[in-house]
């Protein structure tokens, strides 16, 4: 039998307070790494992380090409761990993102790209991790301690660090002014109740998350929860990417989950569940452009910060579905909190 969930279940309420106290947190060395970027603006960002983080550093990948036009890219650790290669990357800028910091595949990457000439940064919960004594400039989450297995507040403060570093180095008042109005939006998301996607869910064998722009991420972090807390297999996809081979799969008993963001990529999202609903799809939206078949959402407010309320409210179906499913949502079987890989 699974359990209630008390320690994941407390943590993702927690949210909200971690996501209003990280902007104090984060002052002085975002300064500081503001300052050394525009002395020597990079032409290429390289994110370095695993599992939420890596989607939380999809999420900076959209941030930045999307208001900077610089490019992202995610590097691969074991070109520093096992093939021992150093890349080229004077100048450029080389972004970490860990809730523990203790990885030895992270520490690895982030010393080979000092050496190789990057200024290096890592958003990090724990501050006195390994990584964050490697790092040039340290960003805290700070999540505070993160009990549960499967993350919840240490994504979402991972996000909302990566809104601080592309507000303030693009300048973008109107994404500044949203992050800021963004803990309250959270604990509104909180009290949003998807409760109806239970029933196709919790009988699922299998299932599909879509998202694009701001809400890849969301969609892959998605799929890694119920993979983590229900053992549900899920598989993430753009919208795009879904439609070049996985769209084969669509069947009734196939359920669909659509995370739809308030930005030009979700009209196609939403001709893509229209779609979908033809070929007999059982299809969940969330969209902010209200329809019969969709869960939920917040009025829009940015494009960017309505994605990380998305996940908000979907760590608090998860909860309930793990409890429906029998699984143990704070001690998901084969992990550990800490993850050592090489």
């Amino acid at each position: 039998m699974g359990t209630v969930g008390l320690k994941i279940e407390a943590e993702w309420q927690e949210s909200p307070d971690a996501v209003r106290r990280q902007g104090q947190a984060l002052q002085a060395p975002l300064t500081e790494l503001l300052r050394r970027l525009r002395r020597h603006p990079p032409n290429l960002v390289i994110t370095c992380a695993r599992g939420s983080s890596a989607h939380a550093s999809t999420f900076g990948k959209h941030l930045v090409e999307r208001h900077l036009g610089i490019p992202v890219g995610a590097f691969a650790p074991n070109i520093a761990t096992i093939y021992k290669q150093r890349l080229k990357l004077n100048g450029q800028l080389f972004v970490t993102v860990s809730q523990s910091g203790r990885s030895d595949d992270l520490i690895e990457s982030a010393a080979m790209a000092k050496a190789g000439g990057a200024l290096t940064a890592t958003i990090v919960n724990d501050t006195d991790s390994p990584l964050a004594r490697s790092s040039d400039i340290v960003l805290p989450t700070a999540a505070g301690p993160e009990l549960s297995v499967a993350a919840t507040k240490s994504f979402v403060t991972s996000l909302s660090a990566w809104l601080h570093v592309v507000a303030e180095w693009a300048a973008h008042d109107e994404l500044r002014v949203a992050t800021e109005r963004l803990p309250d939006r959270l604990s509104a998301a909180m009290r949003l109740d998807w409760g109806t996607a239970l029933k196709i869910l919790g009988k699922a064998r299998s299932l599909v998350s879509i998202g694009r722009g701001p809400t890849l991420a969301i969609a892959r972090e998605a799929a890694l929860k119920l993979k983590e807390t229900c053992n549900l297999h899920a598989e993430a996809f753009s919208g795009a990417e879904f439609l070049h081979g996985p769209i084969a799969l669509v069947e009734s008993s196939y359920p669909i989950l659509l995370f739809i963001p308030a930005d030009p990529a979700g009209g196609g999202l939403r001709l893509l569940a229209a779609d979908l609903r033809r070929k007999n799809a059982n299809v969940l939206t969330m969209d902010y452009e209200q329809h019969s078949h969709g869960l939920p959402v917040l009025a829009p407010d940015h494009p960017d910060t309505d994605a990380v309320c998305l996940i908000q409210t979907f760590y608090g179906l998860v909860i309930r579905l793990a409890a429906c499913r029998g699984t143990n949502v704070d001690v998901p079987r084969h992990l550990q909190k800490v993850t050592r890989t090489r």
